[in-house]
């Protein structure tokens, strides 16, 4: 979007502003969701500031605007929204900006849809602070002046196999409502899409990267459920299949009488539940529980059957990434670019079976990209590789039976990497085999194994600015909780049947010498099988789902130790034992395979 046009919505804006008497209007980059990938009707903060990263804020005032974003995104929101202020989202946020710049008397608009009860309670209070008031829109002034926007997506929902899913729609509504008993709750709103698609068993095609549906429920005590979405998109077949008693389907319009209607204590989540249901829950006289809604905790310990499904994807996906790995060793590194990587390892994860499409966007870097963890990939901006260079590839695919995420480090070409990205990537690995091989106890969270991770870093006085760990769906969100692992405190005990990633990394940015290096496997929490002798309670590890070759140039052999060595070479014999077989067609990456997976001299 040129600068013209920027300055062309933005005065169109303003107007519809001084139509509602608002002095300002807050428009993050959010769905009613609160959903990382939006839908094209959704993305108003792009459409206003011309920004296109995945996480920012933006406040327009009558006479100024700023955009605010953290770190990731500091020069692409210069070059994107020049006429913007800029600020950074975390060290100096939306509601700083507004206690210092919000007049006594002023109104301050925000769409109560897309805030969560918490986000909109901090900016009352800093709106309130400078004297003025934060005013709940009716509809939201940006869909008022945006006369192109796209339609709301209505694709059809599909059915989820019960036999990979494990459990019946049925069985789930109990496992909640049993929850909400437990809990003295009268109802639980689902509010994330990916909640609904696990409870009801099916998926859908409304967001990018995530085959999820855009809807809400509600379910009660007595597991009686009410789903509201648009009615185009339920098929004969979806129909069929929800056509219960305990089950009513109901069009969007109605969520708002509903949730006036319920009473007693109704739990709202407290990441994706809005201001606005929130206020209709209150309306009703109903107490607003924000807590965790139950279907978040339920649906990260996977079930037998989604594991066994989630392996078999996992097995796929190491023969796309091996193909991959191979294929990086066989190429004249100056005749590609980052993009050519992203697009080579899609193609290969597209010959897989039940091949659905990436998980998220691939991130694949040399030099200072591979220093941004988050670096987001442009063909028009991809840096052309060279030989010597360390790429840091993060990938990963939506399969039928299962999602994927995984990282490799590798060299390029026949130069020789220098001592420190050897001794760094080294370190990482020691990390990555030291959380992978844990026991802890069962009451033990991510927050207390994150240490183990770091450790041979922070010896040397280095560590990285990002989690180790997040949870992982089944061909559902990359990004799932409520467990992680992580520097910054979680509740969410691992419990058995978990999946959560396991990514230490080191980035050296600069304008010479910059280098990325990150590690990821997924991981599953499994009980240690045979407990230790005089165990007095249970114990549990993680066990390996991600199949791929590390990268032997880059290990420092003297600064492993005999069982960091047997680590390495037991989960190499097994990355080849299962995925050699499945590369009879590939002789030469059957080979490369032999060699990658040989057992550490």
């Amino acid at each position: 979007m040129d600068r013209v046009e920027q300055a062309r919505r933005l005065a169109a804006l303003r107007r519809e502003l001084a139509r509602r008497d608002l002095a300002m209007f807050v428009v993050p980059r959010a769905d009613e969701h609160q959903h990382a990938y939006l839908a094209p009707a959704n993305a108003r903060l792009a459409w206003i500031t011309g920004f296109q990263g995945s996480w920012g804020t933006a406040v327009i005032g009558r006479d100024r605007q700023a955009l605010f974003v953290d770190g990731r995104y500091t020069l692409q929101a210069a070059d994107e929204a020049p006429d913007w202020e800029q600020a950074h989202l975390v060290t100096a946020p939306p509601d700083a900006w507004l206690a210092r710049h919000v007049q006594a008397g002023e109104r301050v608009g925000f769409d109560p849809r897309l805030h969560t009860p918490d986000g909109a309670r901090i900016l009352a209070a800093a709106v309130e602070r400078a004297g003025g008031t934060l005013v709940a829109t009716d509809g939201n002034p940006i869909d008022a002046i945006w006369a192109d926007r796209p339609a709301p997506p209505c694709a059809a929902i599909e059915l989820y196999p019960e036999a990979i899913a494990g459990a019946s729609r049925a069985a789930k509504r109990r496992q909640i409502a049993d929850a909400l008993v437990r809990d003295r709750l009268a109802a639980t709103v689902i509010s994330a899409p990916d909640n609904l698609a696990w409870l009801c068993n099916v998926r859908g095609h409304d967001l990018p990267m995530t085959p999820v549906a855009t809807g809400f429920a509600i379910l009660t005590a007595d597991a009686a459920l009410t789903v509201f979405v648009d009615p185009g998109k339920l098929t004969a077949e979806v129909r069929a299949a929800l056509d219960d008693p305990s089950v009513t389907l109901a069009p969007p319009d109605a969520f708002a009488a509903a949730l006036a209607a319920l009473r007693g204590r109704v739990r709202l989540d407290h990441a994706t539940a809005s201001e606005w249901i929130a206020r209709q829950v209150r309306a009703g006289g109903a107490v607003a529980d924000v807590g965790l809604d139950p279907c978040t905790a339920a649906k990260a310990c996977k079930t037998p059957s989604e594991l066994a499904a989630i392996r078999a994807a996992h097995v796929r996906d190491g023969v796309a990434l091996t193909r991959l790995l191979h294929w990086l060793t066989t190429i004249t590194p100056a005749a590609h670019t980052e993009w050519s990587v992203a697009e080579q390892v899609a193609a290969y994860r597209a010959e897989g079976e039940h091949f659905r499409g990436l998980s998220f966007h691939t991130i694949a870097g040399v030099a200072g990209n591979a220093a941004m963890p988050h670096y987001a990939l442009r063909e028009a901006t991809a840096r052309r590789l060279a030989d010597g260079d360390v790429l840091l590839v993060d990938s990963g695919a939506q399969y039928v039976d299962g999602t994927t995420d995984v990282t490799r480090t590798v060299v390029l070409g026949p130069g020789a990497p220098s001592p420190e990205v050897r001794r760094r990537y080294t370190q990482v690995l020691q990390g990555h085999l030291a959380l992978r091989h844990a026991r802890f106890p069962d009451d033990t969270t991510g927050s207390q194994l994150d240490v183990l991770a770091r450790q041979f870093l922070w010896a040397d006085g280095v560590d990285y600015d990002h989690g180790t760990g997040h949870g992982v769906g089944c061909f559902l969100n990359v990004h799932e909780g409520p467990h992680g692992i992580a520097k910054r405190p979680i509740p969410a005990v691992l419990r058995p049947g978990m999946i959560v990633s396991n990514e230490p990394g080191y980035y050296k940015s600069g304008k010479s010498g910059a280098f990325g290096i990150r590690i990821e496997n997924l991981i599953t929490v499994v009980a240690l099988d045979p407990p230790p002798p005089g165990a007095e309670r249970a114990v549990l590890t993680f066990d390996d789902l991600t199949l791929a070759p590390y990268e032997r140039r880059l290990i420092d052999l003297g600064m492993l130790s005999d069982r960091e060595r047997a680590q390495v070479d037991a989960y190499h014999a097994r990355v080849r034992a299962t995925l050699a077989p499945l590369l009879a067609a590939h002789p030469d990456v059957a080979a490369y395979l032999d060699a990658a997976t040989a057992p550490l001299s």
